[in-house]
Parts: structure tokens; C-alpha cells; sequence
């Protein structure tokens, strides 16, 4: 039996070493080399400053300010508790988060009388998301040019200009990175305090 433990011992060490050090660190060293804005969290810059990542949303709640999608990680999109609430869709608590959405919804932006796009009251299945659908943006666009005071034609370019295509010109749907959005806004509509 002696015979057969420490081989397996020796060899259980050996695939730690290959595979939970040198493997991860060979790999890591690549990706940073080829791929240095991505590997490291593909961080937002603002003088200097990091202000966000281009891959987890944030919390905005200013009305001069697009609001994302609403996040089932916590409070602010916290990254530690990433996950849906994954309540059923007759779950009472869900029907009633999203009619206190829609109630909040409608009185941020009372311009607005469409129906309200679905991303603008449901999570995404990360909680994380930094994207919103376009028509979630337009439906946006009127309370966020009143804060601003300006023309909603000047916000609605901003948002044309913003959205971005479908991968590979076939995944997904066209979509806003609000972060990005609303870096925009403060560059080319600043707030005036």
C-alpha cells in the first residue's frame, strides 16, 4: 500500500503545481500581453481616475443621468452577491417589486407614455448588467434632457449615437452601455451647478 500512496502524492502535488500555478499564470501573462484593457477588469478612466468598468453597471439615480437595468445584486450592482432573485414569475414579491418599478418608473419620467420596455423592470440573470435596450433609453431621454436643459433631438443623438450593434452582427441585440452613456452626456451636455 506504501507503494501506491506516494506516487499518488507525489503526482497530486506535480498537477497542483502544473495546473493551480504555472497553467493560470501562463495563461494570465498571455492574456495581458494580447489583451491589457480586458484583462484587467476593462476599467472606465476619467482624468485619471477609475470611474467604473464598461462590464458592471452601476447604480444612477439622478435624474440628469440614464438608470440602468434594476440589479438583483444586492444594492448598487455588488459584484460579491452577482445572481437573479430567481423568483418565478407569479412569485407575489416579484409582481410586486415590478409594480413598485413601474410606479417609480412612470413618475421619474412622466413625459414618457409608452409601454415601458421590459429591461427598464427586469434583472438580468447576473444582477450586473451595464446595458440597457435602446428603447429603454428613448424612454429616458425626455426626464434626462429636462435636468439637463436641453432639446431632447440633442439627448436623442447622443443615445443614436451610443447604441451598440449586435455581436458579430447576429448575438444579441443592439444595446446602450449606460456608464458609457452617461460619460457622454457630462463630456457633451454638462451640468451647469
Amino acid at each position: 500500500m506504501g507503494n501506491q500512496i506516494l506516487p499518488a502524492i507525489r503526482m497530486t502535488l506535480v498537477m497542483t503545481i502544473l495546473t493551480g500555478l504555472i497553467y493560470p499564470g501562463v495563461v494570465t501573462g498571455i492574456v495581458k500581453l494580447v489583451f491589457p484593457h480586458q484583462a484587467s477588469g476593462s476599467m472606465v478612466e476619467l482624468n485619471g481616475k477609475a470611474v467604473g468598468s464598461e462590464l458592471i453597471g452601476q447604480k444612477f439615480t439622478k435624474p440628469e443621468y440614464f438608470h440602468g437595468r434594476p440589479s438583483g445584486a444586492g444594492d448598487g450592482y455588488d459584484g460579491a452577491n452577482s445572481g437573479s432573485s430567481n423568483l418565478g414569475p407569479t412569485n407575489p414579491k416579484l409582481i410586486e417589486r415590478i409594480k413598485a418599478d413601474i410606479a417609480a418608473f412612470r413618475k421619474e419620467n412622466p413625459e414618457y407614455t409608452g409601454p415601458i420596455p421590459a429591461d427598464t423592470l427586469t434583472q438580468s440573470a447576473s444582477g450586473l448588467d451595464p446595458h440597457i435596450s435602446p428603447a429603454s433609453a428613448y424612454a429616458q431621454e425626455a426626464r434626462v434632457a429636462a435636468a439637463r436643459g436641453v432639446a431632447v433631438s440633442r439627448v436623442h443623438s447622443l443615445i443614436e449615437a451610443a447604441v451598440e450593434p449586435r455581436t458579430l452582427g447576429f448575438l444579441g441585440e443592439p444595446r446602450v452601455n449606460v456608464l458609457m452613456l452617461n460619460l457622454t452626456l457630462d463630456r457633451e451636455i454638462p451640468l451647469h451647478r
